[in-house]
């Protein structure tokens, strides 16, 4: 049994002892060593070399962006944020995603005790998912769309779809500031994240893409010439009036056994009815298999579908789940998939 080395780093020693506890309850997890400051995080990820970092952000001497930033330039290893969850935290951890770290989990669903043990599980399975991603792969390659799809592309696109969840900020980052200012097809984007993360990301985006970007509003008309991310802690469905426009509706109903709120799998079952062949849906990284269904219906309706390769990545589990379904038209490694995108609906 494959077992992984992990650095705690952080200045609270109750949040060290948590945190190596809950670690350490699984065999496949050896903490190697603690670091109370971004200074030792430095130098213990350089001199014992884990396969894995667990980061608070706020320490002194240097704090974990600070680290982050060095130990990526020195010695890279997959890095996961340990945030809190008020607004400030929700943007320190973006920019954390943005300086290299792969995956972030609020502290105090790990230290609550009520349904702590849920919470602990669903940690280390992330973990889990993020180092056995980092072993050797092939070099890169593209399956080209099926000839049938490929003559239905001069069909008006009226929708683009992203669903994503671990490794998704930073994939979004290398494909939504591409889309040009003039670019007149509403994109739509499902992140898994925890309730109060997806207006600093919309926010974020904001400012690096040409388009606008804002949080999906109840009621809102779906336009062209916005990216719309859907509101993390609730569920983002279309519904289409008898005028012909179509709007969003968000509300907290979980839908069925949904794990996510938003669930990629019920906006595109939202979605696909509507859009039929005019949908076209991008999965990208991320664990488990939210999505698979959703495209499965997306496909029913003669949508198309898109998904990431498993060389780019972070954890190959949504789009894996799509391709292995029979759901995906295409899979393309992250730096070739907005020029797909492009050359799809032209």
């Amino acid at each position: 049994m494959k077992q992984y080395r992990v650095l705690v780093v952080d200045d609270s020693a109750f949040m060290r002892r948590a945190i190596s506890h809950i670690l350490e309850e699984d065999p496949q997890f050896h903490v190697i060593g603690i670091a109370r400051n971004g200074v030792e995080a430095v130098d213990k990820v350089h001199r014992l070399k884990p396969d894995l970092v667990t980061m608070d952000v706020e320490m002194p001497k240097m704090n974990g962006l600070q680290a982050l930033e060095q130990i990526m330039q020195i010695s890279p290893v997959s890095v996961v944020m340990l945030s809190s969850r008020t607004r400030e935290g929700a943007k320190e951890t973006l920019h954390a995603l943005e300086l290299g770290a792969v995956d972030f989990f609020l502290k105090e669903s790990l230290i609550r005790d009520q349904d702590g043990e849920v919470h602990s599980q669903e940690f280390l399975q992330r973990l889990k998912g993020i180092v056995e991603a980092q072993k050797p792969r092939v070099a890169a390659t593209v399956q080209p769309l099926p000839r049938k799809a490929r003559k239905m592309k001069q069909q008006r696109t009226g929708l683009i779809f992203i669903g994503c969840s671990t490794g998704g900020p930073s994939a979004l980052q290398t494909i939504l500031p591409h889309f040009p200012a003039d670019f007149s097809i509403p994109i739509v984007v499902a992140q898994h994240m925890p309730p109060g993360f997806t207006k600093p990301l919309a926010e974020r985006f904001d400012t690096l893409c040409q388009l606008e970007v804002k949080e999906a509003d109840n009621g809102e008309v779906v336009q062209g010439g916005t990216i719309y991310i859907a509101p993390s802690g609730y569920q983002t469905r279309f519904e289409k009036k008898t005028d012909g426009t179509v709007i969003f509706k968000v509300d907290n109903d979980v839908g069925g056994d949904a794990l996510y709120k938003p669930a990629i799998d019920i906006t595109l079952e939202s979605a696909a009815p509507i859009f039929t062949n005019q949908l076209l849906a991008v999965i990208l990284t991320g664990m488990g298999v939210d999505g698979m269904k959703g495209c499965g219906v997306v496909k029913n309706y003669h949508g198309h579908v898109f998904v990431e390769a498993k060389d780019t990545c972070i954890v190959y589990g949504m789009p894996k789940a799509v391709l292995e379904a029979g759901f995906a038209d295409g899979q393309f490694i992250r730096s070739q998939i907005y020029q797909e995108i492009i050359s799809f609906i032209k």
